[in-house]
């Protein structure tokens, strides 16, 4: 049941305190009042209640068992600061294009807090290991085959548009957050210039790209196994999908790249190869990739990859100092020197990227990088 404020069902008997930090009372009491109908409602144990996870966002997820067993997950996002109509949206999107993602059992809008079902503890990160990737390779043939669910349902005029204001927007957080917050580089007006023709090369080509649903945060760690063991061929124990609220309709290389360069778990290229492979071949078959010769050339589509994977890099890198030096999640910078080097590892390839691979050798001390590098284009 989905609804704008609970039914005004009393619980059994008074809630016990809950061991869980709250901002304030009133924000706790709002709380209080939504769980208790809803423990009645859904058969749930209060007693269970904990935090399952804390995400970028403003957003904290806990998880509460059932009597008759098995759990729930409630999402509590504050609604001054997160909205949950997205979420809601794009959930019953994947839900019809037949990806596994929490069902959702019970909003209260007012107030931000979510009831869904409990995907699992164990996200696909967890089980994975760069040294083996043989190993890893069922579980990524599962993701893209969802992926390529969700991307045989777009349409458009259904979700926001990746358009060039919002790429820009994300690109100039490199500069703003990551070079001038995080570095400390004041940039002159050649470097300014440079970035500024960087960027709009940048979104020139990846606005060229078939438009489809892109998740936007397509990784590992928003990848669940199912808690009765991975079955691919079973619906119900498939990797299941979260963290899919801030969607879009855009370039679809764009999940592509977020799986396979990821922001916690880096692969040898030649497993990216075989995955995207792999992928390229079944979405040419589905008739996705019918754009600008991508369906005969596979590297025409693996070049594309790179250059929206670049885009992203760019912003994660400035996203993560943001989330620590303004928000005080000082983890994630911790994880932005793989991104610095996917962004150099890209722009070794293409020369039209020599004077960005030129700005970042410098900030970060290294020295230039001369001669072939495999790959160039």
């Amino acid at each position: 049941m989905i609804s704008a404020a609970v039914s005004p069902q009393p619980p059994a008997a008074p809630l016990a305190a809950l061991p869980l930090p709250w901002p304030d009372l009133q924000r706790e009491a709002q709380f209080q009042a939504w769980l208790g109908p809803v423990v009645a409602m859904h058969g749930l144990d209060p007693a269970t209640l904990r935090m399952a996870s804390a995400d970028a966002s403003f957003r904290r997820y806990f998880r509460l068992q059932r009597a008759e067993g098995g759990s729930c997950i409630i999402m509590d996002a504050p609604p001054d600061k997160e909205n949950c109509r997205p979420f809601v949206q794009v959930a019953q999107l994947m839900q019809a294009a037949g990806v596994r993602v929490p069902q959702v059992l019970d909003w209260n809008e007012t107030h931000g807090f979510m009831l869904l079902t409990d995907l699992g503890e164990q996200t696909l990160l967890s089980a994975l290991d760069a040294a083996q990737p043989a190993a890893a390779l069922p579980y990524f043939k599962d993701a893209t085959a969802a992926l390529q669910d969700w991307q045989r349902a777009s349409r458009p005029a259904v979700l926001p548009d990746y358009d060039a204001a919002l790429l820009q927007r994300e690109l100039q957080l490199f500069p703003d957050w990551y070079l001038a917050q995080h570095k400390g580089v004041a940039l002159d007006d050649a470097q300014r210039t440079m970035l500024a023709q960087t960027f709009a090369q940048i979104i020139e080509r990846n606005l060229a790209a078939p438009c489809v649903f892109v998740h936007r945060d397509f990784m590992p760690r928003n990848l669940m196994l199912p808690r009765g063991g991975f079955e691919p061929g079973d619906p119900a124990r498939r990797l299941g999908v979260l963290d899919f609220q801030d969607a879009v309709y855009g370039p679809i290389t764009y999940d592509m790249a977020s799986l396979l360069r990821d922001a916690f778990l880096s692969w040898d290229e030649e497993m990216v190869l075989d995955v995207t492979i792999r992928y390229w071949e079944q979405a040419r078959k589905a008739g996705l990739l019918d754009f600008d010769g991508w369906s005969d050339d596979f590297g025409a589509f693996y070049r594309a990859v790179d250059w929206m994977a670049l885009q992203r890099h760019l912003k994660v890198a400035g996203i993560f100092a943001r989330l620590t030096l303004r928000d005080g999640k000082p983890s994630y910078l911790a994880d932005a020197p793989r991104f610095i080097h996917y962004i150099r590892s890209t722009a070794l390839r293409y020369r039209e990227l020599t004077p960005l691979l030129r700005l970042i050798d410098k900030v970060e001390g290294w020295q230039a990088a001369s001669g072939y590098a495999y790959g160039r284009a």
